[in-house]
């Protein structure tokens, strides 16, 4: 377990009587935070107190949750909103691939004793808060600083798996539609892509983009390479082996299979744009591409991005930012859940 923020005095935390918990649940990870609102819906959210948990440490959301309110001043806290990818089944159960545990927040309710928590999806979350990131936060990929046209946001990432969520402006509010994008099928657009996918159509039927696009994704196309290029068999016990050894130049065929994973990133960020009608901008947001950002500025991602026939113009026009806020799961679904309150 990780503290990457400085804590607030213990008085600060006693003053916050209307803060709240806000988590982001990856398959990885989950980074938790005390928060609180300014009644102002425009304005930032503060987090009071941030932490990063391995989910493979404990053995519920429950008992991170618990951890991480032992360590705070006592603030009478109550409410939690949790964001997560997966499918919420009526009683709240969420369907994932990627945790190690069930996630329920109506048991996370009763363990703790909250009055309320609510879920939301982990890129609907983070959509709430990427198209308000700052200009210090994020890095220019393609395309115009700001967008010629107000229009839907496309917000998407690879991490554990593959999250998408694309933000509709509608008046002074916003809709934020939800996706599965990361389960669409993988398209190939080259030669290389398609024996790669080839390759991986032989274990399975379905291959979806997240098979490709994601940290386990990163393992995936590495091994499906060393098949196709007759090498051994990958060591690589983990996708941050593969990048160090990519980015250190150590390794040609992990630097290759990086820049199949940027190229086919480009592509498939492409597609999505145009298939949502994006004009607002495309914010990527993901564990995995912060790691990496030197090498995906001079990868084939924004040739691939633009490589769509007679939509390229279009596509010169939308502009594509790196979003590097550690915090962003977090204060989005803080936001979502103030949205709601005031709904309520």
């Amino acid at each position: 377990m990780v503290a990457i923020a400085n804590p607030v005095p213990a008085d600060a935390i006693r003053r916050a009587e209307d803060a709240f918990i806000a988590a982001d649940v990856g398959g990885t990870h989950v980074r938790i935070g005390l928060v609180r609102g300014s009644g102002d819906p425009g304005a930032p959210v503060s987090v009071l107190e941030y932490r990063k948990y391995a989910c493979a440490e404990y053995a519920s959301l429950g008992d991170i949750v618990g951890d991480f309110l032992a360590r705070l001043a006592p603030a009478g806290v109550n409410r939690a909103v949790i964001a997560s990818a997966g499918y919420a089944l009526e009683d709240g159960t969420v369907i994932t691939n990627n945790l190690p545990w069930r996630l329920s927040p109506v048991e996370l309710r009763a363990q703790l004793g909250f009055d309320d928590v609510r879920l939301v999806n982990d890129f609907e979350a983070v959509a709430h808060a990427a198209a308000q990131m700052d200009a210090s936060e994020v890095l220019q990929l393609a395309g115009p600083a700001i967008a010629p046209a107000r229009g839907p946001t496309l917000i998407l990432g690879p991490g554990t798996g593959l999250g998408a969520a694309v933000w509709i402006p509608a008046g002074k509010r916003a809709v934020v539609l939800a996706t599965e994008a990361g389960q669409a099928a993988l398209t190939a657009g080259n030669t290389l892509e398609m024996a790669l996918l080839a390759e991986m159509l032989k274990t399975r039927t379905h291959v979806p983009v997240e098979q490709a696009l994601s940290g386990p994704g990163l393992m995936n196309l590495h091994a499906a390479l060393c098949a196709v290029r007759g090498a051994a068999p990958s060591a690589y016990a983990r996708p941050g082996d593969i990048t160090a050894a990519a980015l250190s130049g150590e390794d040609p065929m992990a630097r290759e299979s990086l820049d199949v994973f940027c190229g086919l990133l480009g592509s498939v960020v492409g597609d999505m744009a145009l298939l949502y009608g994006v004009q607002g901008g495309v914010y990527l947001a993901g564990g995995i591409l912060p790691k990496i950002r030197d090498f995906l500025i001079q990868s084939s991602f924004a040739p691939r991005f633009l490589n769509k026939g007679s939509m390229r113009e279009a596509l010169e026009r939308i502009p594509v930012k790196l979003v590097e806020h550690g915090q962003l799961g977090v204060v989005g679904a803080a936001k979502w859940y103030l949205e709601q309150h005031r709904d309520d």
